[in-house]
């Protein structure tokens, strides 16, 4: 009945509960309309005609609905009754992340009091999440009104609302993903575990046979003990209890010891080779743990993508990490294979964009030698690497080509001479020259990054294609260290954010699309530049080119977006 007394152009929600995907519950309810009158319950206590009335106005997609992380209710009401939520026209953390996309996390608290004056906490403590209803009123109340002025703010900053529309129909994307989750094989799983356990075994024995005794190998100050004393190496560098054993410092070190020949040297290159693929071993039983302890009864994995997280725009995935599964290490490839499509559908298929970052480069620089390189059709890196060093493009080795690809790439991340040297194991002024060719070759893209930095250090921030901002307050400082990164950032975030930008307008058109042409297969992961979809029966040429289509029309750059798709019987037979 409070519905009929209430109208409002707009509605606060808060709620507390779990808001797992797939195992989503809801404890309190509070709705407050746009002036501050509040209806708050616990769920167990409404009565069926009040769940109804409940569950309609939660359906209705005329009632503007605001609130303070709208995908976490959406699982947690889906798993409390199969409600629907559909009508949100803004989401507080959203709107504060485009505002703040550096910041750790987006408290209400914090919010309401930086932008409204107003101190929730001084009337209770509790928040969304953590019950107590009181808290929980207030959360309803001051939800509207902070949607308007965190809209006002991105307003006053050029922002006419596309982005904040983008990441609403992201966020409902995302909610169907995590909520469908993917299906794995336990079999496959546990042969993989039972392999990775072997491992760690083997590499124990060895580690213990070259130093003649058994020592702990996860305790830095016994593996100290045999590292400088009994085997004595060459100290690492100095920490607070005595010198490091990171993996990055061993290494190193297996890289320093590795022309000498005497024993002790020897025993040393067996202990530390066995020493580093322990732990490689156990990081690889640990996560292939992870996943097992993830999957549902339903016999799937439910991630949950964080879009708040990344300051670039990107998506990041917890709970399991799904996005780390590398397909470029075999482990990796292992892994992808216990991932199977659930019943009822036939494959899975990947899609992905090939050179996303490189293809923004050369529109946005408007670098038409880079421009011709795409257009032309060849082997990027070849293509560029007979620019570079001056020959036909069949004369260039792999090496020529790796290095050239690295620069590329470099470029993109703000690599300086110093950082590729390193990467590629050459000298500086090596690394110098090869960057002098490189951009005597393609000019433009040297004065397209100059003003990038320079147009960011007079604004004070980097923008997009769609105009998503990321703010840079260090560009000016004094401190090098502090500077050089803030510039490394300018270069990198318009780039790698417009590629974030662009999977994810895809990924929202492929979903909606897939749905539209009533096809039953599904989007399910999106890992950085792919995107794994559950394919039905008789569905696959059909998806492939809805993806095609899709993903290539995504965004209209001076070069075409290039999607590679694969399709098989698990994530990595799906690879391309």
């Amino acid at each position: 009945g409070w519905f009929a007394s209430h109208a409002s152009p707009v509605w606060g929600l808060a709620l507390t509960g779990s808001f797992a995907p797939g195992r989503g519950e809801i404890e309190s309810i509070v709705i407050a309309d746009q002036s501050g009158h509040v209806f708050s319950t616990v769920r167990s206590a409404l009565s069926p005609q009040d769940e109804d009335a409940f569950a309609s106005w939660l359906a209705d997609p005329t009632q503007s609905k605001v609130c303070h992380g709208a995908k976490e209710y959406w699982h947690g009401l889906h798993g409390a009754g199969d409600f629907r939520l559909v009508g949100v026209t803004s989401d507080t953390v959203l709107a504060a992340y485009l505002l703040h996309p550096d910041q750790r996390d987006y408290d209400l608290h914090d919010l309401a009091l930086r932008y409204l004056g107003v101190d929730i906490a001084e009337e209770t403590q509790m928040l969304p999440g953590l019950g107590g209803s009181d808290g929980l009123a207030s959360a309803a109340a001051v939800v509207v009104p902070l949607a308007e002025a965190l809209r006002s703010a991105l307003k006053d900053q050029g922002e006419d609302g596309a982005l904040l529309d983008l990441e609403l129909e992201v966020s409902s994307t995302l909610q169907r993903m995590e909520e469908t989750g993917i299906k794995v094989s336990d079999t496959r799983l546990e042969e993989l575990r039972t392999d990775f356990h072997s491992r760690v075994e083997a590499a124990a024995e060895a580690a213990y046979e070259a130093i003649g005794h058994e020592v702990n190998l996860s305790s830095p100050k016994q593996l100290q003990t045999v590292l400088f004393n009994e085997l004595g190496l060459p100290k690492t560098k100095k920490t607070k209890s005595g010198y490091t054993t990171n993996a990055e410092a061993l290494a190193d070190l297996a890289v320093r010891i590795a022309e000498r020949e005497d024993d002790q040297a020897l025993a040393g290159q067996t202990f530390l080779g066995a020493l580093l693929e322990h732990r490689d071993a156990i990081k690889l039983r640990q996560s292939v743990e992870g996943l097992q302890r993830s999957v549902l009864t339903d016999g799937r994995i439910h991630t949950t993508y964080q879009q708040a997280v990344a300051a670039t725009g990107r998506l990041s995935s917890t709970d399991p990490n799904l996005q780390n599964i590398h397909a470029r290490t075999e482990e990796g490839l292992q892994i992808r294979e216990a991932f199977i499509p659930g019943n009822g559908f036939v494959g899975l298929m990947t899609a992905d964009y090939s050179q996303i970052e490189m293809r923004l480069m050369a529109s946005l620089s408007g670098d038409q030698e880079l421009i011709d390189a795409f257009n032309h059709g060849a082997d990027l890196h070849t293509y560029v690497a007979s620019r570079v060093f001056g020959i036909s493009e069949d004369e260039v080795s792999g090496a020529q080509r790796s290095r050239i690809k690295a620069m590329s790439y470099g470029l993109v991340y703000g690599l300086s001479a110093f950082g590729l040297s390193r990467q590629l194991r050459i000298e500086v002024s090596e690394a110098q020259r090869l960057m002098d060719d490189y951009f005597s070759r393609f000019g433009k893209v040297r004065d397209y990054l100059n003003h990038l930095v320079d147009r960011a250090r007079e604004q004070g921030y980097t923008e997009t294609m769609l105009g998503r901002r990321r703010y840079l307050p260090e560009l000016t400082s004094t401190n090098r260290q502090l500077r050089e990164g803030a510039e490394r950032m300018a270069l990198n975030a318009p780039i790698q954010g417009s590629a974030a930008d662009i999977i994810k307008l895809a990924m929202v058109d492929v979903a909606r699309d897939l749905k539209e042409a009533g096809l039953a297969s599904r989007v399910l992961l999106q890992v950085h530049d792919e995107l794994v979809v559950e394919v039905a029966e008789g569905e696959r040429e059909k998806v492939e080119l809805l993806l095609r289509h899709d993903m290539g029309g995504a965004a209209d750059l001076a070069v075409p977006l290039s999607v590679g798709i694969g399709y098989g019987e698990n994530w990595r037979a799906a690879a391309h």
